[in-house]
């Protein structure tokens, strides 16, 4: 398979970070009896051999192929794993630090007196630094398992907003933004649905979707059209894309296929109610008043994104118009090109980043690793009169849950404030 070798890469890494996990294990195994010692050596490689056997045989294993949920949760698992001992190897690495250095000096200098033993040998691992990375490690994967929990766990975000130039018939306008559904990771349609109930409740004018309703493939969306086809508002549910919508991340048999998967995701679209933007506009009038609606496809100025977005098509018609909503799914299109070379936008509405699904983010902190790739991650980002509102996901992907930065349904209420 096309992919086994980068499976082995993986492997192999994993295999290193696990042997040198261990030394740890060792140390604060010490003071055990030698059955305990065993038991916990021997517990320690068979989770890590099962672990290293899973990823490897992954492409093969016919249940993991047929079985969504159970595939997800299992690359899941293996990812928490992972990533609780890299945050204990990197504990591990200052205490090497803190013991090589004497010892590097001592035989350097020929001189024991900058060793900490009295042979000059290599000082030994500290317990307590052990057990410090051990403990966060585990505390990392407990709080992942902990996460699975939270993937249906919607909450609701209210922001009033105020802007000179809203017309006067818009003033209390209220809108739903949603991101970001992968629905090829949706498995309880029940829980789907109390998120649905939640977005009626909330009575908004308009519901604005900003892209990534599948994974990959337009079938994901199945069993979940009658689902989300139950979303109406009075003045319409807008949509575009986002980077997974194009089927750029799967191999298809013939480039006919991939095309064939977009037309069938916009027919998608168009069977639940909802209107997708393709570079394009919408007026939307009240009153005697109108507000533009521009919808971009992708456009993503980090990493490899695509770039499929066109602002020149959107904006033209658009000029006269007093007060101006952008659906770009990618955030970092904001600053690259929306606040440059077109101020006239008022708010851009994102999501994308899904703000990792790990995080802190209450009243008084945020914090996700995300930031170190996206300035604007979650919630709401301002410069002079301009405005963007990043989303942080209805559904997830990947990781089988949410740690802290929770599914979101934005609801802005939109004023004048001349």
């Amino acid at each position: 398979m096309r992919n086994s070798g980068f499976f082995w890469v993986i492997a192999i890494i994993i295999f290193l970070l696990d042997y040198y996990v261990f030394q740890a294990v060792k140390v604060v195994s010490q003071p055990l009896s030698d059955k305990s010692r065993l038991f916990i050596n021997y517990s320690y490689w068979l989770i890590s051999a099962l672990t290293l056997a899973t990823l490897l045989l992954f492409p093969y294993l016919q249940f993991l192929q047929t079985s969504k949920m159970f595939r997800n949760y299992v690359f899941s698992i293996i990812v928490g794993l992972f990533f609780a001992k890299l945050i204990g190897s990197l504990i591990f690495f200052t205490d090497d630090i803190r013991r090589t250095i004497p010892w590097l000096l001592s035989k350097a200098l020929n001189n024991n007196k900058f060793s900490l033993t009295p042979d000059g040998q290599l000082l030994s691992r500290s317990a307590f630094l052990s057990w410090l990375g051990i403990g966060l490690g585990g505390s990392l994967f407990g709080t992942l398992l902990v996460g699975f929990n939270n993937k249906y766990n919607y909450k609701v975000k209210k922001h009033t907003l105020f802007f000179p130039n809203l017309p006067n018939a818009f003033h209390g306008f209220k809108l739903i933004h949603i991101s970001d559904i992968h629905s090829g990771s949706l498995q309880d349609p029940i829980a789907v649905n109390k998120g649905i109930d939640l977005i009626l409740q909330q009575n908004a004018d308009l519901i604005l979707f900003t892209g990534d309703l599948v994974n990959d493939r337009a079938d994901e969306m199945d069993d979940y059209q009658a689902v989300f086809g139950r979303l109406t508002a009075p003045m319409g549910v807008f949509s575009t894309l986002g980077n997974h919508d194009y089927g750029d991340y799967v191999s298809w048999p013939t480039q006919e296929a991939k095309v064939n998967n977009l037309e069938n995701l916009k027919s998608v679209h168009a069977n639940m109610g909802w209107r997708l933007l393709m570079n394009e506009h919408q007026i939307l009038e009240k009153d005697g008043e109108k507000i533009a609606l521009l919808g971009i496809e992708n456009w993503g100025a980090k990493g490899r994104f695509p770039k499929y977005g066109k602002m020149n098509l959107a904006h033209p018609g658009t000029e006269d118009i007093p007060f101006k909503i952008l659906m770009s799914h990618d955030p970092s299109h904001w600053d690259a090109e929306v606040k440059t070379n077109y101020p006239d936008i008022d708010i851009t509405l994102s999501g994308h980043t899904h703000g990792m699904q790990f995080g802190i983010d209450n009243a008084y902190f945020k914090w996700s690793p995300v930031q170190w790739m996206y300035k604007q991650w979650a919630g709401l980002y301002e410069d002079g009169r301009q405005k963007l509102y990043v989303n942080r996901g209805f559904g997830f992907l990947g990781y089988q849950g949410r740690v802290g930065i929770l599914p979101e349904i934005t609801v802005l209420e939109l004023k004048s404030n001349r």
